[in-house]
């Protein structure tokens, strides 16, 4: 090889270092920016005691929690079960928290459980299906409060 090529070469391979390293430094400062423009942007007390319309907006109340079940339509309309940290199983079975009198329920036909402050509903394999609202499940599915769970012709909500 030729001494000038060896030198192109060696050349190239410090230039493409080169660019490497500065577009390493620019996404650094450009992550560590991020945080500072984050602070600078947030009032300091000084300026809300001038001017108050710089105050953060309050925090939206806090939402309420399901305490009881619901069937509201079907055989069992007006049944309530009271909600606490237990999963509850929905179904024909007489093992079932609630026991279904639903001829297209099948025997462990649902899972009403809680994860944290939300609760959640999720189809055990059942025949017909379980829905929420109108669509049927596929996976675990978050509940809110007056949202209609349909199992046969069974329909539950959530209520506080």
């Amino acid at each position: 090889m030729s001494e000038l090529v060896l030198t192109a070469l060696r050349l190239g391979f410090l230039i493409l270092l080169w660019v490497l390293i500065l577009s390493v430094v620019a996404a650094l400062r450009r992550d560590l920016s991020v945080g500072k423009k984050v602070r600078a942007g947030a009032p300091s007390a000084r300026e809300v005691r001038k001017n108050p319309d710089l105050a953060p907006e309050p925090a939206p109340p806090a939402k309420q929690s399901a305490r009881t079940l619901a069937v509201v339509g079907g055989a069992q309309a007006g049944t309530t079960l009271e909600l606490a940290a237990s999963p509850i199983l929905l179904g024909r079975a007489q093992e079932a928290t609630l026991v279904l009198e639903d001829d297209y329920a099948s025997g462990r036909h649902a899972r009403l459980f809680p994860q944290g402050s939300r609760w959640f509903i999720e189809d055990l394999g059942s025949t017909n299906g379980t829905f929420l609202g109108e669509v049927q499940l596929t996976r675990a599915q978050p509940v809110e409060l007056g949202q209609k769970i349909r199992i046969g012709k069974t329909i539950m909500e959530l209520r506080p």
